[in-house]
């Protein structure tokens, strides 16, 4: 049986480099090539953050680092005909819906450009060279498609509503994704994340900069009393995504990829004060730029997949502590 190689775009991101070590862990690929730009989106003149991206360096020859943009052809090209991925999963794009100075341009980038880009170039390589098939085109969406949540569960069947950029681009590429790759007959797949959190994340989300903060002990801004996200701990996204890019049930499906349990940034806080007990927090406002969201359904992926999320967010925080505690960060 041939073996499977791996492309992933944003590969020494939070979620590209977690990827990446469970395929070869679980041996679902050889080698996996990590496509990255190196790029960061903090400000550090801004901004006081914690820079992980060595911890997401993997010294192993079953990981190949490619610096370069997933939006520029003639690289794409050249690591379509040099490695001939047989999977390919595009993690690349801006990591925030508020980014400093984000605009529609810019956004459309990793969401449009780069998926265009991706998805043709593979076909065109795939014309020219004998014997070479691919397995699976897997596009990282987001729960900001739905934008604000109107119902109590999710689903995937509902249509695409966003209200601002990160969401409207995100669906843009699903949108690209589906025609190009029913067009050119590419296995696709998509995927819809919602608040990822765990090791190495670094993006200023809105988990990391709680559990940084009652680290540090500094007063926590809560922006909404009702305020529900469905936070997914990155093991479950991995595991789903794998499920969901290696089952034929995922073929040119779309899936959440979640808890399927949205819970309230006060409970989210409050986990966090049984481990730091002088933590303080305040209730502001919402910010209305971004949606009202909540729990997304996960029914789809587990009656086609299998997909079972194991971590709740006790479970999840409590073993993310324990990796800044191993890490030395407190």
């Amino acid at each position: 049986m041939k073996k499977n190689i791996a492309l992933i775009t944003g590969g020494l991101g939070f979620i590209g480099s977690t990827l990446a070590k469970n395929l070869i862990k679980r041996k679902i690929a050889s080698n996996c090539i990590l496509l990255d730009n190196f790029g960061s989106f903090i400000n550090p003149l801004k901004t006081n953050y914690n820079d992980y991206r060595q911890r997401r360096i993997i010294s192993d020859k079953r990981f190949i680092i490619e610096r370069g943009d997933a939006s520029n052809s003639q690289i794409v090209l050249n690591l379509f005909k040099k490695y001939k991925p047989t999977l390919v999963y595009h993690t690349a794009a801006l990591p925030l819906a508020k980014i400093e100075n984000l605009n529609a341009t810019e956004a459309s980038i990793g969401s449009i450009d780069a998926t265009k880009n991706l998805i043709e170039n593979l076909n065109f390589v795939r014309s020219l060279t004998k014997n070479y098939s691919i397995k699976r085109f897997v596009y990282f969406s987001s729960s900001m498609i739905y934008g604000d949540f109107k119902i109590k569960n999710i689903h995937e069947n509902i249509g695409a509503n966003p209200k601002e950029i990160y969401g409207t681009m995100k669906y843009a590429g699903e949108v690209i994704t589906k025609g190009l790759c029913n067009y050119y007959n590419i296995p696709y797949t998509t995927i819809r994340p919602s608040a990822v959190y765990g090791p190495t994340d670094m993006n200023q989300r809105v988990s990391q900069i709680f559990i940084e903060k009652a680290i540090k002990g500094q007063k926590i801004l809560i922006q909404g009393k009702d305020e529900k996200l469905d936070f997914t701990y990155i093991k479950d996204l991995v595991d789903g995504v794998i499920l969901a890019s290696t089952k034929k049930n995922g073929v040119n499906n779309t899936f959440n990829i979640t808890n399927g349990k949205g819970r309230s940034l006060i409970e989210f806080t409050k986990i966090l004060k049984k481990y730091f007990p002088k933590l303080n927090y305040k209730i502001t406002s919402r910010d209305n730029f971004r949606p009202k969201r909540g729990t997304l359904s996960i029914l789809k992926a587990n009656k086609l997949l299998g997909y079972k999320p194991k971590y709740s967010i006790e479970k999840g925080i409590k073993e993310y502590l324990s990796y800044l505690k191993e890490i030395n960060f407190y």
